[in-house]
């Protein structure tokens, strides 16, 4: 898999574009800059925007490649992000007490996927906004982008599961678009969106 990631991220131009996703746009203008961590943030376009705006930012991601395309992005942009080598089980480089957490089409194997998203809702304030958008089950076999594995791949349930005893629910929906996010996510996708509050 790291072989896969660090392929496609020197391929020439970012794999997903430069602009940030649409809801992570929409939701981090609606909120006060503060602290941001973005889990598998790839070549930096969310990371970027949200320290455009304001926000401190943290970032991992076990691609070399997608580091080192993410700080070239962040200093042509002229902004500061703290991007680290990492991946979900390494959380322990990180402190709670983050504003704001976004998964940005972040998926992790189901077998570790309710264990992994307890542990970075441990390292959100209360209060702290979780934004979340993920490929559903039904995107599988779709050219559009996501894991061709459906065990890499969620349902509106068990978002639900993992973050409702914990938070409460601003957004939680399953959305067909079409996407225009670089060469890879292109075209009508099934995904969802979540903005939740932590209790």
């Amino acid at each position: 898999m790291y072989e896969f990631w660090e392929q496609r991220y020197s391929e020439e131009g970012y794999a997903y574009g430069e602009r940030p996703n649409v809801f992570f746009k929409q939701v981090i203008d609606a909120l006060e800059p503060g602290k941001i961590l973005l889990p598998a943030e790839g070549e930096g376009r969310n990371a970027v925007y949200a320290a455009s705006k304001g926000w401190q930012v943290d970032a991992y991601d076990f691609s070399e490649q997608a580091i080192k395309n993410a700080l070239d992005f962040a200093s042509q942009h002229k902004v500061n992000i703290n991007y680290v080598q990492g991946s979900h089980s390494d959380l322990h480089q990180f402190e709670p007490g983050y504003d704001a957490i976004a998964l940005i089409y972040a998926h992790v194997p189901n077998d570790v996927r309710q264990r992994y998203h307890q542990q970075l809702l441990g390292l959100l304030k209360p209060g702290g906004h979780f934004i979340m958008e993920a490929f559903t089950t039904s995107q599988l076999g779709r050219p559009s982008g996501g894991p061709q594995d459906i065990n890499m791949l969620y349902s509106l349930d068990q978002v639900s599961s993992d973050f409702g005893a914990e938070c409460e629910f601003e957004l939680l929906e399953q959305v067909t678009e079409v996407l225009d996010e670089g060469k890879y996510h292109v075209g009508e996708a099934h995904f969802i969106r979540m903005l939740a509050i932590k209790k």
